[in-house]
């Protein structure tokens, strides 16, 4: 059955800011207590999304979560009404404000894991929501997760919905950004790729030094039995310890796949070689075509030139008339081994023909490129028309919701002003004001 891959962007919400809360994430330590300007930074996404829509690509949009988080931050002590719930938790605990104020929920690369119904027992789409328990700010999404997914995704005909795993270490999920969809046409049965950073139950097994491995091995193995996927459909890989310690938090820091294509650095993996003539086999039976892995080489590009410019966190698309194109942050040309290895790579005659750079300087400098801003969802024609279509970008979606910025979101935001009051306000109308536009209902707490 024909079929589709539609990207899911997020918008990056009104308290966008860099409060440094992501251990591990090397842009997101270094820019700690810099002022951010969240205007700009939801500028520059939603400018993605309209370049990707207007080549032809199936391009949507989430909506930003609530924040400050101030329901969290009463569940932790803070009483009062809103306004003194913010200026208690900025004075007694600005790490606690800075976290339930995080605009992370923008990078929709880890909402989820979706399967599709090309793949699936029950051919249905499938949907388990990250728990994301590796990070305390990251771990308050879920629940708003789950509730957009279902708005959107609302036909029990068509989509399957899960709870998020146990919110326990040992089933740390992270989301597509440690998942990826191997295989040929969209709609045909596909390989499903699960990178895990450790073992929970695992003795002996081979883990960073320095910075947590955040998926595990026992969360990825769940989502496979609770998505109905094929055993002999699903690889499970470890990604080398040495990448997560050079700031590879996520694997689609170091490795982005696209239908036959892998494109990834040397020291993505453990037990590379054996892992990619795997790959090989599983994509040749499901799909019928040969397996393109595109290794860059230590040597070409390091681990911290790669994790510097992001290369790897681009993503890798099919255009309408067959060509695959990378879409690269800017920092990839700025970096010059990085920009020598992609031009040669572009002149080898290999199957990524070209290269789109986009400013996305916002998000980068708290450690997130063009696939960490999005989801990647596969959907036949049945599934599309079942799914709600005004969060499809077109062209008056798209200066709608550049109207909604102007008029909602500040230039200029210090940790200090995630305890202003008017700050909270001036999100509520935003994002009252969205769900409108996208035609979401009430996807918010302080909505219900």
């Amino acid at each position: 059955m024909n079929a589709t891959e539609i990207n899911f962007d997020g918008l990056v919400g009104p308290t966008h800011n860099y409060a440094g809360l992501s251990f591990g994430n090397v842009a997101s330590m270094s820019h700690r207590a810099q002022f951010s300007n969240p205007r700009e930074a939801a500028r520059q996404g939603l400018a993605k999304m309209k370049a990707l829509a207007d080549l032809g690509l199936g391009q949507a949009v989430l909506p930003p979560q609530m924040r400050p988080d101030v329901v969290t931050l009463r569940q932790l002590g803070f009483s009062g009404d809103d306004a003194t719930v913010l200026t208690r938790a900025l004075k007694e605990s600005p790490e606690i404000l800075s976290a339930c104020a995080s605009a992370s929920a923008m990078w929709t690369a880890n909402a989820a894991t979706v399967s599709p119904s090309a793949d699936t027992a029950d051919g249905r789409v499938h949907f388990t929501p990250a728990n994301l328990v590796a990070k305390f700010h990251r771990s308050i999404e879920p629940a708003t997760t789950a509730r957009v997914l279902r708005a959107i995704f609302a036909d029990p005909a068509h989509f399957a919905h899960h709870e998020p795993l146990p919110n326990t270490p040992a089933f740390g999920d992270e989301g597509a950004a440690n998942h990826t969809r191997l295989g040929g046409d969209h709609g045909a049965p596909g390989v499903e790729f699960f990178v895990y950073g450790r073992h929970a139950f695992g003795v002996g097994s081979a883990e960073p030094k320095h910075f947590p491995a955040r998926q595990t091995l026992e969360a990825s193995r769940a989502v496979a039995r609770r998505h109905g996927l094929a055993p002999e459909a699903c690889v499970f890989a470890q990604q080398d310890p040495a990448a997560i310690d050079a700031g590879a938090f996520h694997n689609d820091v170091v490795a982005v796949g696209n239908q036959y294509v892998l494109f990834y650095h040397e020291r993505a993996f453990l037990e590379s070689d054996s892992l990619m003539a795997a790959l090989s086999r599983l994509v040749q039976t499901r799909a019928g075509r040969a397996f393109v892995p595109i290794m860059v080489p230590e040597h070409a590009v390091s681990l911290s030139d790669a994790v510097r410019s992001y290369l790897f966190n681009s993503q890798l698309i099919t255009l309408p008339d067959g060509q695959m194109t990378l879409v690269a942050p800017r920092e990839c040309l700025e970096n010059e081994r990085v920009r020598a290895f992609v031009d040669r790579m572009l002149a080898s005659g290999g199957p990524i023909t070209t290269v789109r750079h986009f400013d996305l300087r916002q998000s980068m400098n708290n450690g997130g490129g063009p696939a960490c801003l999005r989801l990647r969802v596969v959907l036949n024609e049945a599934e599309k028309a079942a799914s709600n279509p005004r969060v499809m970008m077109t062209p008056a979606l798209f200066a709608r919701l550049m109207d909604w910025i102007e008029r909602h979101y500040r230039d200029r935001l210090t940790l200090a002003d995630l305890g202003d009051p008017a700050l909270l306000r001036e999100s509520q109308a935003a994002l009252d004001e969205v769900t409108q536009i996208l035609g979401l209902g009430s996807v918010y707490p302080f909505q219900l």
